[in-house]
């Protein structure tokens, strides 16, 4: 089209696909936006709806685009009930049921939830591509369900459906070191519904109950920290298909229903995304055989084999080599191993129930390696590649690679730490500090509105409080080991702001005031628990008290046997104070709150006129002069505007003390290049990204890096 803006657009919702049974029409209005539209409608469970969008530009051109989407069962009664195994607790259970259709199928939906993961055929056929569902949440607050159509997959006459479950996050070792298994529960249990309608107008509804059958099922072991045992002796090819004859199966009993409320997923598909071919084989000093596959990722590997039965084979995960051959130590606790057992027949093998962060698989169990029979799966949550930067310096696009390639890592289903050691879980810090960066790169509202959906049920267990980590697998874990966690694990600065700068990124990249509108609860919680904890110590408007991890893992620390920063911790909780206090006003005023917009600006005022009353002396020196300190001051215009200069002059020295090399932790460095290059030092800021020594982006990339490293000195110059 030739038109530079839209003059009106509509939007109409049906029930048809013709779209004559009109349900929801704005009409063409000017103020329709393409940002975010909400259908103000009442819909109904279990419906298919149409939607058309007609836009018209200034010039008088038209275009049209269709589409559905399918309501869930909402309050509908399910006609299922959550079933187990009879077995003790260390049996992986598979469960089947066959039935019949009495007509032509012409539509099929599955409902369905396994605790704590699952995977479900019918007719032999997987029923979606999803892995690892139904995903990970605090399954004490919520448990989402997941509904396929599986219209292809059921026929006229018998069928079958089968599931396998899992440990997972639900069962599984979690939560941090050491931490306890059965987390969120005891049992593996399993809730489906399917209803298919025929031709004639008949509905075939196969629920859950105990006409269900089970039988122990081919994982032995598994949790997400260490890895799977599989054994392929006890593997049931033919479960979910009618012809299953085994005389083993027994009666499934009926379980006490979980904690958590059953919803509709949030959760952004969790996929095989991609398929890794390349992979070279080295034989170590130690004679070990070790793939590597040229790039960390997240995933798992499949290969095939067909080993005599019992045989073993062993595949062993890591990020790195030490001295030429493989190395694990980083991993602390975690094991990250999987154990096939092979019953002579050739299959194609993978995990199930679990995944690993790798760049090198030691293989033992095999005489004679192949690196080219195995391949890597790259897993992570769906969200479409929006962006990409090509620039002209070969290191510098490993650099934006990298950081590509650590968002895909680290995206399944909540924004993780890393994919390989004994934590991998929602830290916020990392979360909004990184948001921005992963909004560049990839579509991420959907992503993080199921994150923050995750964040405002644990705020509200906390009086608005933020766990370091949502879900708070920590606290939890030391709950089931007798320790009371009290508030030890939430409210640090940086982390826990997660709830305001989230919100408003998410705001600032896409403009969708509905999505802000439903976000801002989690905004204006954590502002007013900070505000009652502030008046609780006698309202200094300055945050100098409770945990910080502040500027974490920044090497301007005299103490270099410490991960924390050298900057005032109570400085930078205090800035964060203001920074939440500001973004929640501007939220509010977008919303149109201006009750709350005013009361948080006089909330921000008064946050600033603290901070420049006890950290800045008359003649504009700052008390915490550190690069991330001045880089905050400047940044979040906290310094008294005729100080400026001098501010800028100090970091500038700052700087030049090291050489033009940072000393950044996880708040400064987000702030640095910004501060740097909004203030006349953009020359600095590009120095600070070409840099190729010790410390520096570019330092990584020359040791090989294939992603971003959590520390600075990750790896040392030696290896």
């Amino acid at each position: 089209t030739q038109a530079k803006k839209q003059a009106w657009a509509r939007v109409e919702v049906a029930k048809d696909p013709a779209l004559t049974q009109i349900v929801f029409d704005t009409g063409p209005r000017a103020d329709v936006s393409s940002l975010g539209t909400a259908a103000e409608m009442a819909t109904e469970p279990n419906t298919r709806y149409f939607w058309r969008v007609t836009v018209q530009g200034d010039n008088g051109e038209q275009a049209s685009a269709a589409s559905f989407f399918e309501t869930g069962k909402r309050d509908t009664p399910w006609r299922g009930r959550w079933i187990k195994a009879p077995f003790a607790p260390s049996v992986h259970p598979y469960l089947r049921k066959s039935f019949m259709v009495p007509g032509p199928v012409v539509s099929a939906r599955l409902s369905i939830c396994g605790l704590g993961l699952y995977e479900a055929e019918i007719n032999g056929q997987p029923v979606g591509e999803d892995v690892l569902a139904p995903f990970y949440n605090d399954y004490n607050l919520w448990i989402q369900y997941q509904t396929y159509d599986v219209t292809g997959l059921v026929r006229e006459g018998l069928n079958a459906i089968g599931a396998m479950l899992g440990n997972g996050w639900y069962r599984g070792r979690f939560g941090f070191g050491n931490s306890p298994d059965c987390l969120y529960g005891n049992d593996l249990q399993l809730l489906s519904e399917l209803v298919v309608q025929t031709a004639d107008g008949q509905t075939v509804t196969v629920a859950t109950d105990s006409s269900w059958l089970c039988a122990p099922g081919p994982v032995l072991a598994g949790n997400i920290y260490d890895g799977e045992v599989f054994d392929a002796r006890l593997a049931i090819d033919d479960g979910s298909e009618p012809s299953c004859a085994r005389d083993d199966f027994v009666p499934a009993v009926i379980a006490d229903p979980p904690a958590g409320a059953l919803s509709e997923r949030l959760s952004p598909p969790l996929t095989i995304a991609e398929r890794w071919t390349q992979a070279t084989l080295i034989r170590t000093p130690k004679r070990e055989q070790v793939i590597d596959f040229g790039q960390e990722m997240t995933g798992w590997v499949t290969f095939p084999c067909a080993l005599p039965s019992g045989a073993k084979v062993k595949l062993s995960f890591g990020e790195i080599l030490q001295d030429g051959c493989f190395y694990n130590e980083n991993l602390r606790t975690a094991k990250q191993e999987f154990c096939y057992i092979s019953d002579g027949k050739r299959r194609q093998v993978r995990p199930h129930f679990t995944y690993f962060g790798f760049r090198y698989m030691k293989v033992e169990g095999i005489e004679a390696v192949d690196p080219s029979q195995f391949t890597a799966l790259v897993i992570h949550s769906a969200i479409r590649r929006t962006g990409t930067l090509e620039t002209s310096n070969a290191k510098l696009n490993r650099l934006i690679l990298n950081a590509e390639w650590g968002q895909r890592g680290n995206f399944l289903d909540v924004p993780t730490d890393c994919p390989q050691r004994d934590e991998r879980m929602g830290w916020t810090g990392d979360a909004q500090v990184y948001c921005a960066t992963a909004s560049f790169n990839r579509c991420t509202p959907a992503f993080y509105r199921k994150y923050l959906h995750d964040m405002q049920l644990e705020q509200q267990q906390l009086s608005g409080n933020v766990p370091h980590v949502v879900p708070d697998a920590i606290s939890l874990a030391l709950r089931k080991m007798g320790r009371d966690p009290g508030h030890s694990h939430a409210g640090s600065c940086a982390w826990a702001d997660a709830a305001t700068v989230i919100p408003w990124t998410m705001y600032l990249f896409y403009g969708d005031k509905t999505l802000l509108a439903q976000q801002y609860a989690n905004m204006r919680a954590w502002t007013e628990y900070l505000l009652r904890d502030d008046d609780a110590h006698g309202s200094p408007r300055l945050r100098t008290w409770g945990f910080h991890f502040a500027d974490w893992l920044a090497l301007d620390n005299p103490d270099k046997g410490s991960s924390f920063g050298g900057s005032d911790e109570t400085y930078i909780a205090s800035a964060y104070y203001f920074l939440s206090a500001t973004l929640t006003a501007k939220a509010a005023r977008v919303l149109g709150k201006k009750t709350d917009a005013g009361r948080y600006d006089a909330l921000a005022d008064q946050i600033r006129a603290a901070m420049r009353q006890e950290y800045f002396t008359p003649t504009g020196r700052l008390a915490v002069p550190t690069q991330t300190g001045l880089a905050l001051a400047l940044a979040l215009d906290i310094a008294p505007p005729v100080h400026r200069s001098r501010l800028v002059a100090d970091l500038k020295v700052r700087l030049d003390k090291r050489k033009i090399h940072l000393d950044t932790g996880f708040v400064g460095t987000y702030f640095l290049c910004a501060a740097l290059a909004e203030n006349g030092l953009a020359d600095y800021a590009y120095t600070l990204l070409f840099n190729e020594d010790f410390p520096s982006w570019l330092y990584e990339v020359n040791l090989g890096a294939t992603t971003i490293w959590e520390r600075w000195n990750s790896v040392l110059p030696d290896g």
